[in-house]
């Protein structure tokens, strides 16, 4: 694979806490069930109705009212932002056994957000809210067996959690346990159920996963030969910004692999990439050869993307 497991740990930098975030969205337990209006209020945007009605359900013990007041003040939303504030409700609230709380605390917990840093409850946290079955507090204590800071460098049971998070389409925990499943890593190595894990991911538009089945498609390597999927593939993934699949984009079009060569589009995937980061000599001198009309249509092309997709 192009991007395994342990490539794309290292390029995350700070470490765990630069991932924990992947989850923060706020789910309320019972959703379905019963009729809940704080969180309507919440859901609607009416934040100030939203905070009124959470502190009645908080005062008589509603556990996720807790939780969602602890949203309110992370946020600012409806009320002034008070780290400090969000830490005390969400702890109350991770007392009282909500999972969505123990995992916001815990990552409160692992960055010092509010409150002092601390990494092993944050563990704690995120086992707790992983036992309960929130599929981001499997993925974050994954990682921390991956990291082995808190608890012991553990590869099988990072995987056991990433299975876990994965089976309930979390995509990025699916990327990463292909990762392992393409190293060997915590389980059994195999190929095949890496190619799944990654194309599942895919199929949930995280941009990775996208350009890596898409890399296989194009080479036929562990699935089919698909070069008009892999096209496709990197098309949305260029489309959301990512350098490295307008490159393979500006490459395909440049040579004329799966379609037509078109020189304008080639050029102008390339300058997209090139301004992001990502160099590669070998456009530059296909570019090098075409007129000046053409560079300059491709430039203009490139202004374009970035007016509709970015703004200006």
């Amino acid at each position: 694979m192009t991007g395994n497991f342990f490539a794309h740990w290292l390029r995350r930098g700070r470490g765990i806490a630069s991932v924990l975030f992947v989850c923060s969205s706020l789910v309320h337990p019972a959703l379905a069930a019963t009729p809940d209006p704080a969180y309507d209020a919440f859901l609607l945007g009416n934040y100030l109705t939203a905070l009124e009605e959470a502190e009645k359900a908080a005062a008589a013990g509603d556990p996720a009212a807790h939780t969602l007041l602890g949203e309110l003040y992370s946020k600012g939303l409806g009320v002034a932002k008070d780290l400090p504030a969000a830490a005390r409700w969400y702890d109350k609230a991770a007392r009282l056994g909500d999972a969505n709380a123990q995992l916001a605390l815990g990552l409160m917990l692992v960055d010092g957000a509010g409150v002092r840093q601390d990494r092993a409850r944050a563990a704690d946290l995120f086992e707790q809210a992983a036992k309960g079955g929130l599929p981001s507090a499997q993925y974050n204590l994954a990682l921390l067996y991956v990291e082995g800071r808190v608890r012991k460098l553990d590869f099988r049971a990072a995987a056991t959690w990433l299975q876990k998070a994965a089976e309930q389409e979390h995509a990025q925990a699916q990327y990463d346990l292909a990762g392992l499943y393409d190293q060997g890593s915590g389980v059994t190595r195999d190929p095949v159920k890496a190619v799944q894990w990654t194309k599942r991911a895919a199929d949930l538009g995280l941009t990775a996963a996208q350009i890596e089945f898409a890399i296989m498609q194009f080479n036929g390597k562990g699935v089919q030969k698909d070069e008009a999927g892999a096209i496709e593939l990197f098309t949305i993934a260029a489309n959301k910004g990512n350098p490295v699949a307008q490159n393979r984009l500006a490459r395909i079009y440049a040579h004329g692999a799966g379609l037509k060569e078109d020189p304008l589009e080639a050029a102008k995937w390339h300058l997209l990439a090139r301004d992001a980061g990502v160099s590669d000599f070998w456009l530059d001198l296909y570019m090098a050869k075409l007129s000046q009309q053409q560079r300059s249509k491709a430039e203009a092309a490139a202004k374009a993307w970035v007016l509709k997709h970015v703004g200006g």
